[in-house]
């Protein structure tokens, strides 16, 4: 009985050992490195936007909070020079965005006058979460803070060095002081 006493605490050491190797804190990746599809099939590369301020968001056109698409264009028409939106489409909340990328554009460009950057349709949470996402909300990719997508219509604020600077739900307007304090 000492015997196997001795091998399971080894057997434990050795476990332990591996554990702890495994949660030694990950280096944060670089927003800079990222890249996704944009809406028209093009790769777009957040390298492209270094030096500005990029707002993340991701959208869905059949939401109660669709609307934000008005103040999502007037602030990228506020800061053209310091800042870049780009709506993420997605249709993981209750299936509030079917439409297909050429159905997102029409409605999008006919409905609010949308310019600004739009990505193909991704997944924001889950098993198959895009890798800006996963960036987006994990504090050990990020080096600052992990956040859950909740709904439509969240929002991440990334700095002009590709720094993560802030997180805002659903609720808060795009021209809201909260955002456009932090634009400089």
């Amino acid at each position: 009985m000492k015997k196997l006493t001795h091998t399971i605490t080894a057997l434990m050491l050795v476990l332990a050992g591996c554990v702890g190797a495994q949660d030694k804190t990950m280096e944060p990746m670089n927003f800079y490195d990222l890249t996704v599809t944009d809406i028209y099939g093009e790769e777009m590369k957040m390298e492209q936007f270094k030096g500005k301020y990029v707002l993340l968001v991701n959208v869905a056109s059949k939401c109660g909070f669709t609307k934000q698409y008005a103040p999502l264009q007037e602030l990228a028409e506020k800061y053209p020079d310091q800042l870049v939106v780009i709506g993420f489409p997605s249709n993981q909340f209750m299936k509030q965005e079917p439409g297909t990328e050429a159905e997102i554009v029409e409605f999008c460009e006919k409905n609010y006058g949308v310019t600004f950057p739009m990505t193909s349709k991704i997944d924001v949470k889950g098993k198959d979460q895009h890798p800006v996402y996963q960036w987006l909300t994990n504090k050990e990719l990020n080096g600052v803070s992990s956040e859950t997508v909740g709904w439509n219509f969240n929002k991440f604020l990334v700095s002009p060095e590709g720094k993560w600077l802030a997180y805002f739900g659903s609720r808060t307007d795009p021209m809201d002081s909260d955002i456009t304090s932090l634009i400089k």
